[in-house]
């Protein structure tokens, strides 16, 4: 079985490579939480998947695309924490955003992910 880091370098790469919400979903547990901090969590596989879909799709004002670079990656057993440059592909133009995220992996799957950024930031730059 993969180690808790190997599963979420494959989880940021999924994202690189520009997988459906589905995929992405599905390195999930059943009961996960998702949690962009400023934002209220999202609880279960599928509404973490409805919720990926809802800000990744074409077209204005969509995100077309999110580039996760890893910058450090760090595991202490099920916990793995990601300092991330995200970058953000929306119709005309693209932005970076400085994130942390802390991952809880149980049994090969992610049942706990929380992503820590500037709100204000990310919302000027959507523009």
């Amino acid at each position: 079985m993969e180690s808790p880091i190997e599963v979420v370098r494959r989880f940021c790469a999924a994202w690189s490579d520009n997988v459906g919400a589905g995929q992405l979903a599905a390195f999930f547990t059943d009961d996960a939480v998702y949690h962009n901090i400023p934002l209220a969590p999202v609880t279960g596989r599928e509404a973490i998947a409805k919720t990926i879909s809802s800000f990744i799709r074409p077209g204005a004002p969509g995100i077309e695309s999110i580039d996760f670079r890893v910058i450090n990656i760090a595991a202490n057993g099920p916990i793995v924490m990601t300092e991330r440059v995200d970058v953000f592909r929306l119709p005309g133009k693209s932005f970076q955003l400085q994130v942390m995220g802390t991952f809880e992996v149980s049994d090969g799957k992610i049942n706990a992910w929380r992503d820590y950024f500037d709100q204000n930031q990310f919302t000027s730059r959507m523009g």
